[in-house]
This record gives C-alpha cells, structure tokens and sequence, in this order.
C-alpha cells in the first residue's frame, strides 16, 4: 500500500512543478497579466481560502467523518484504508495546483506566500511515508498492511 500510494503521490505532484517551469517561462516571454484591484483582491482571497480549505480543513473533516463511518467495525480493511488514504492524498495535493493558478495569476506577494505555505504543509504532512500511514493503521484499527507490502 506505502509504495502505491506514493506513485499516486508523485503522479499528482508532477504535473504541478512541471506548471511552475511552464509558467516561469511563459512570463518570461510574454506580457503580464492586467486584473483590476477589486477582481485581483477577491480573486487572491478565494484562492487562498480555497488552499486552507483543501490543506487544513478538508483533511480534518474527511478524517473525522472516515472515523465515525468505521466507529463500529472490529477493523478496516486493507481496500478501505487504501481508498481513504488515496481520497486523502488526492484532496491535500489540490493545494500545489492553487499556488500554480495563484502564480500565474500574479497574485500579490501576501497572498501568494501564504497560498505556499498552505502548499507546503500539505505537501510535507501528507507525504505517504511509512510512519504515517502506519500511525492511520494504528488508529484505525487496521490489518497490518505493512507486512502485506513488504511480502510482495
């Protein structure tokens, strides 16, 4: 499960950096973008909003309403908590993809740093290492998924 859920990982992490160096150079070659003030100020606060939503809020809930949907099972399958797992990651990893819209989109620095910062947690908390999801078994009462892995 560890090692498929970092190639789901790194398949969705990808496209984003590789958007970085495509918008890097497209603004190199070509005119910035003109928004308004007010369009630009909306437009920065959603998109920030947006990123504490996927990155903080979204993972607490998702976690608490996976947690109250198994409250009364004995245990979670390897198929559940992988499905969870896969949500979970997929959901964090919107965050890169706001800070990739919010760069193109020049949008001013307070908002931007704090889109990245957003991104960066989510990054950095939701990596699928081994700790991690063994922490999730843990909790979640789980088969240990660990050494099936490790048998394949």
């Amino acid at each position: 499960m560890h090692e498929r859920l970092k190639k789901i990982y790194f398949i969705v992490l990808a496209p984003a950096l590789f958007g970085f160096v495509a918008v890097y150079l497209l603004q190199r070659h070509l005119r910035p973008l003109y928004m308004p003030d007010k369009q630009m100020a909306v437009i920065a606060q959603a998109i920030f909003m947006l990123a504490v939503l996927v990155a903080l809020a979204g993972p607490i809930f998702y976690r608490a309403l996976f947690a109250h949907r198994q409250r009364n099972m004995s245990d979670v399958s390897q198929a559940v908590l992988f499905k969870f797992e896969c949500r979970l990651t997929v959901m964090v990893l919107i965050t890169p993809y706001l800070v990739l819209a919010g760069y193109f989109l020049q949008l001013p620095r307070l908002h931007l740093a704090a889109t990245l910062l957003m991104a960066l947690y989510a990054v950095y908390y939701y990596y699928p290492s081994r700790k991690r999801i063994g922490f999730d078994m843990q909790i979640f009462r789980a088969k240990d998924v660990l050494a099936i892995d490790r048998a394949h």
